[in-house]
């Protein structure tokens, strides 16, 4: 039994229902409803009871609500007192993110970092994975959000978020190429992918691309190196109906109504984002940030 399970456990009870346990957490409802289902058998007994109007704890539920809550204060506690070992910080917690970071996806573990270390300052930077690497690496940032995840011992990492990545295309294109379970790839023959340039993520843009390959995709001209492709120029090329562009579900531009976006089908392309930090990291209000981060990364 985990620490996140017990959360999550916690959450639901307290929510009410299992879909605002989830956007409290920033959780899908299946992947709570497998922890619950995976609690229940660990325990052999029902701790929920489901109805039309949401879930409440039964019996053997509520004694483990009440347990789960003094193990989690009793974890935060151990967090709070260890930190007078480490050092409380430099003042500026310096951030590497990406364009196109889940919104939501730092809020709890920046609301966290507020209420325990309120004399720690964010300072955030808009990065490629590359150059965010050459700044962890330089001591210009304290930690990063980066599409691949670090070799050797010198940083520690964690998986934050898990997105499958969708396909935006012409409205009627989308009308015409999209089934039931959304648009295949072998279906994008024809069209020219909008990218980004293979320096901002070399691993991730050749996991991208060689799959993008073994489906016959054109990948078109190499977008230049060291600039990233603004949504507006993106949006246009995919307008004309020549041209097509991969983005979350959730995205965070608006689309014009030229533009769709549709799932894959079978979701082919996952795009990862870790949490990167140097694993020599002494300071408190880091180490907060990260198991923040760590209760509410998103599968």
């Amino acid at each position: 039994m985990e620490l996140r399970d017990l959360q999550m456990f916690v959450a639901v009870v307290e929510e009410g229902g299992l879909s605002a346990a989830g956007r409290r957490l920033h959780i899908s409802q299946p992947a709570l409803s497998q922890t619950i289902s995976r609690l229940e058998r660990q325990l052999s007994t029902k701790l929920l009871a489901r109805s039309s109007t949401g879930a409440h704890a039964t019996e053997a539920g509520a004694t483990l609500l009440g347990e789960a809550r003094a193990v989690l204060a009793r974890y935060d506690q151990a967090l709070r007192t260890m930190a007078r070992y480490t050092s409380p910080g430099r003042g500026v917690l310096r951030i590497g993110i990406p364009l196109e970071l889940p919104a939501g996806l730092l809020d709890p573990a920046l609301a966290e970092l507020a209420q325990v270390h309120p004399d720690t300052r964010v300072q955030v930077r808009h990065l490629s994975t590359a150059g965010q690497w050459a700044a962890l690496q330089t001591d210009e940032l304290d930690v990063g959000f980066l599409r691949e995840p670090p070799t050797g011992t010198e940083f520690d990492a964690l998986l934050v978020v898990r997105e499958q990545l969708g396909v935006l295309v012409a409205a009627q294109q989308a009308a015409r190429l999209a089934g039931p379970d959304g648009i295949a790839l072998d279906a994008l023959v024809g069209l020219q992918w909008v990218g980004f340039p293979r320096s901002g993520s070399p691993a991730w843009y050749d996991e991208l691309t060689g799959i993008l390959r073994g489906h016959n995709i054109d990948l078109g001209p190499k977008a230049p190196e060291g600039q990233a492709l603004i949504a507006s120029v993106k949006l246009a090329a995919v307008a004309t109906g020549r041209s097509f562009a991969l983005a979350p579900p959730h995205w965070q531009q608006s689309l014009p109504d030229q533009v769709a976006w549709s799932p894959l089908v079978g979701h082919p392309l996952v795009r990862r984002t870790w949490a990167v930090w140097p694993a020599d990291s002494t300071r408190g209000d880091l180490g907060r940030f990260i198991a923040a981060l760590d209760r509410s990364a998103i599968s």
